[in-house]
């Protein structure tokens, strides 16, 4: 019988993004919300190694952290075959691909008796080590530092748009327009998240926003139905906003069929 667990995408109630590092990531402070939206991903030995992701062709992140974890920890087994049933939209700033990737080493974990090796999700990237807890949490550094926060999910209207938009590509346009949050506002922020005080805010918003057209209206339609706090998550240009109206969740529906209750 193969293991399986969901995978759920996040959205950054929060983010503020500093200048690039000498290794070239960028500092953050962010607040990371897990949703109800999920892929839900499936393991199971078998004669060789496979995985099967429809819709999604190309390296697959999820079995690329089955091997390390195999390799890290001398699990030694003939295949594994990976399912994943995708709904968390790809790349549209929900984290799907690192979420799948932390159910993979959650599963692997499970079945092989093996704890998952520590720095592991950190090499395979920063929103799979926040996601391998899938809980609420402040990330800090660029991404390395994890802590667990209190507080109650709210209520999510996630709209995904018909486009795609690479982090890689929001990240150099951030660069070369926008102006970075300094060290002392990075760390005044952390300390006032620790204490429950945070902006709901996205630096990246506006990056996202000159790249794909599409995200302005979105964000009007969110507020005109009364969300509140409609933004980008992440690097878009999935937006959303927080509302547990109903009828407000149908109205949006009717321009973008898969907006969900997240």
């Amino acid at each position: 019988m193969p293991l399986t667990t969901l995978a759920p995408g996040e959205v950054n109630l929060c983010l503020l993004v500093g200048a690039p590092r000498a290794d070239g990531l960028h500092p953050l402070v962010s607040v990371v919300q897990p949703t109800d939206l999920a892929d839900e991903v499936s393991l199971e030995p078998a004669d060789f190694d496979e995985v099967i992701c429809p819709g999604v062709d190309g390296p697959n992140l999820a079995f690329r952290a089955l091997e390390e974890f195999r390799f890290a920890t001398n699990w030694e087994i003939t295949g594994l075959k990976l399912t994943i049933a995708k709904r968390i939209p790809i790349a549209a700033g929900m984290a799907g691909g690192s979420s799948d990737a932390a159910a993979a080493l959650r599963l692997a974990a499970a079945a092989s008796g093996f704890a998952i090796p520590p720095g592991l999700p950190r090499r395979l990237g920063a929103d799979v080590t926040v996601m391998v807890d899938a809980e609420r949490a402040l990330m800090t550094g660029a991404g390395e530092h994890v802590e667990t926060l209190p507080g109650d999910k709210p209520p999510l209207i996630v709209v995904p748009l018909d486009a795609e938009l690479s982090a890689a590509e929001v990240y150099r346009e951030f660069d070369a327009r926008d102006t970075p949050r300094t060290r002392k506002e990075l760390e005044t922020t952390a300390q006032r998240i620790r204490a429950g005080v945070f902006e709901p805010v996205n630096d990246l918003e506006p990056a996202a926003r000159r790249l794909c057209p599409l995200i302005d209206p979105a964000l009007r339609l969110l507020r005109d139905v009364g969300a509140e706090h409609a933004m980008v998550t992440g690097s878009g240009p999935t937006v959303f906003g927080v509302s547990d109206d109903p009828e407000a969740l149908a109205f949006v529906q009717r321009s973008h069929p898969r907006a969900v209750r997240a």
